[in-house]
């Protein structure tokens, strides 16, 4: 019998359907090669068949209620239990090489768990999961989707983006309210954006802060009011309308325009 309680403050919602699980092990079929790190194993649903599939396992789980089930039921993963939160974790003293991330992450942390995976792109070349399906759409969405966002630009900046397959509110203890996606995040071949990296996470960013006004406004808090080439097609587009090229295209925009600008004078 499961000992573990699932904790709201924690968004825990156990998965009960083992098919499901199963199906969720198999998006890393073929990274076998690689350790992996699972994020919030809860009780081992997942961990089970990622074990029985032969991946070299690590997990990481917050929960002390969790941490003690584990300890019990999984045997093999002597010393491989991380104690701790996941977006805390210095993943560079974890992992000398590439490695892989699964779990079926808790609602409230997932775009956050995202955004940590790009912090080591260059470290994964592949992420799968489960997450609330808006967020995982969202993930995936095409330029010219209601829903593609700030995190898609950046993710997809890097990774080839896959919506899987939707699992049922019904399969979880407790259920939760909204249905659930399961993603798989691929790392490109890209190794550079080719513009400035931290000054594109600011454009799309400062953009789609104010996604209905077209770039022509929403970018004048960077380039300024007085900026000449405000008339280029570009500029009538909004930020969902753009693709990862287009918006390297506006970086590359905006640096040469911060680089070559004349110097503002102070009165004397």
């Amino acid at each position: 019998m499961r000992t573990v309680k699932p904790k709201k403050a924690l968004g825990q919602h156990f998965l009960k359907d083992m098919q499901v699980a199963e199906r969720i092990a198999g998006t890393l079929s073929g990274y076998t090669h690689l350790p992996v790190l699972e994020v919030g194993p809860g009780t081992g649903v997942l961990t089970r068949f990622l074990l029985d599939s032969g991946h070299d396992l690590s997990v990481v789980e917050i929960d002390n209620e969790s941490i003690v089930y584990l300890e019990k039921h999984f045997p093999e993963l002597e010393g491989r239990i991380i104690t701790g939160d996941f977006l805390k974790l210095d993943l560079n003293k974890l992992f000398s090489a590439d490695f892989c991330i699964i779990g079926n992450y808790p609602y409230n942390i997932s775009s956050q768990i995202f955004f940590k995976v790009l912090e080591y792109k260059d470290k994964i070349p592949c992420c799968s999961g489960m997450l609330q399906k808006e967020v995982a759409e969202r993930l995936a969405a095409p330029p010219g989707s209601k829903t593609y966002g700030i995190l898609s630009v950046l993710l997809q900046a890097w990774y080839d983006v896959e919506y899987l397959f939707t699992v049922s509110e019904t399969v979880f203890d407790p259920p939760p309210k909204v249905k659930s996606g399961v993603i798989r995040v691929t790392r490109n071949s890209r190794t550079s954006l080719g513009c400035d990296e931290t000054l594109f996470k600011t454009v799309v960013k400062t953009t789609f802060n104010q996604r209905r006004k077209t770039l022509r406004n929403s970018i004048k808090s960077i380039l300024g009011k007085e900026y000449p080439d405000y008339h280029l097609p570009l500029f009538n587009k909004r930020p969902e309308q753009l693709s990862v090229e287009q918006f390297v295209e506006l970086t590359e925009i905006v640096d040469h325009h911060l680089r070559t600008r004349p110097e503002v004078q102070t009165p004397a």
